[in-house]
């Protein structure tokens, strides 16, 4: 006779919020401030226009009222987070860690909270990581966080990245469930011999803020290789998404929907054609807010989520990829 089924533990994303600045920045605003044109950005990114944080507004700005969202939606108490994970290449200051202001903020008392830097696959980094807080018992309930202000960090004087990054926050809220439903699988990888790819040189121990010469070249701003970019990410993202679904244990078919990190159009849809999964059930959003990096693919979770394109049953891939390099993606089934 056997025994009873013993299901495992999961993370299930009970929650979903996201906050934006107010101020759109256009590719025509764009036009007026560095030599380039609506036509070639478009043609070359998908991007149209971009969010920006005014000069008062930081990091935090956003983040707390998109956890606040997602709590709300969640139905917890801020009081019941036991872990706050704030992923963020952009945080309102190097420390304390961006997570610890969001938790005072929420008055999430018992919550442990820390900051990941994985550029922009940082949200799958951090599903990962929440993920496996509740699935091993440390945790029942987490706040994760994807929060970027890239614009203060953007060479406004290089048309080749200032015409690609905006800002915003996203967050989801996992609980513990029981049920055959939440993360069921991710992967997750990193290349440190290619980070020159996507880097910010200057603002760390190596070119310090008291370096005299480290803005006069540049270093405390976004660089990017785009070309040898391209070409990479297309790859990875392709074959880790691959692999999670192989550890997911299910078929592309059944993939109600792909987010894949939104830097650019052209790799989104050669992503998606390298998948087979049909342009319909890619979802693209980076028309209207540009390369927010850790923050793109939960803010267009969110998006579908209060939409109602995402119902109890659907199963969502979510792939990333960015500086460091990293590359990761998640198979999660709502």
């Amino acid at each position: 006779m056997s025994g009873p089924v013993v299901r495992k533990t999961r993370a299930r994303i009970a929650g979903t919020g996201h906050a934006i600045p107010e101020q759109r920045l256009t590719n025509a605003d764009l036009e007026r401030m560095v030599e380039t044109s609506d036509e070639w950005i478009t043609s070359r990114s998908g991007i149209r226009e971009r969010r920006i944080a005014r000069a008062d507004e930081a990091n935090s700005t956003f983040s707390i009222p998109a956890a606040r969202h997602a709590i709300e939606m969640a139905g917890v108490d801020p009081a019941e987070l036991d872990l706050v994970v704030c992923a963020t290449v952009t945080p309102d200051m190097p420390f304390p860690a961006t997570s610890c202001l969001i938790q005072v903020a929420l008055g999430a008392k018992r919550a442990a909270a820390f900051d990941i830097s994985a550029g922009c696959s940082g949200f799958v980094y951090g599903l990962a990581i929440a993920s496996q807080f509740i699935e091993n018992g440390s945790a029942r309930t987490v706040l994760l966080v994807g929060s970027e202000i890239l614009s203060k960090f953007t060479d406004w004087t290089d048309r080749s990245t200032c015409v690609l990054f905006g800002d915003g926050a996203a967050a989801v809220v996992l609980r513990a469930t029981d049920e055959d439903r939440g993360v069921l699988a991710t992967a997750l990888h990193s290349d440190g011999a290619l980070g020159d790819l996507i880097c910010m040189p200057g603002g760390g121990s190596r070119h310090p803020p008291n370096d005299p010469t480290s803005l006069e070249r540049r270093l405390p701003f976004i660089k990017m290789k785009g070309s040898e970019t391209f070409k990479i990410a297309v790859r990875s993202l392709a074959d880790v998404s691959d692999e999670a679904m192989r550890k997911s244990g299910l078929d592309y078919s059944e993939v109600r929907w792909l987010i894949p990190h939104q830097a650019n159009r052209r790799i989104i849809d050669a992503v998606g054609q390298r998948l087979d999964i049909p342009a319909e059930r890619v979802y693209v959003n980076i028309e209207r807010f540009g390369n927010t990096s850790a923050a793109s693919i939960p803010i267009a979770l969110d998006e579908l989520n209060r939409s109602g394109q995402i119902q109890p049953g659907d199963v969502v891939l979510m792939s990333a990829f960015g500086a460091g390099l990293t590359w990761g993606a998640a198979v999660v089934r709502f």
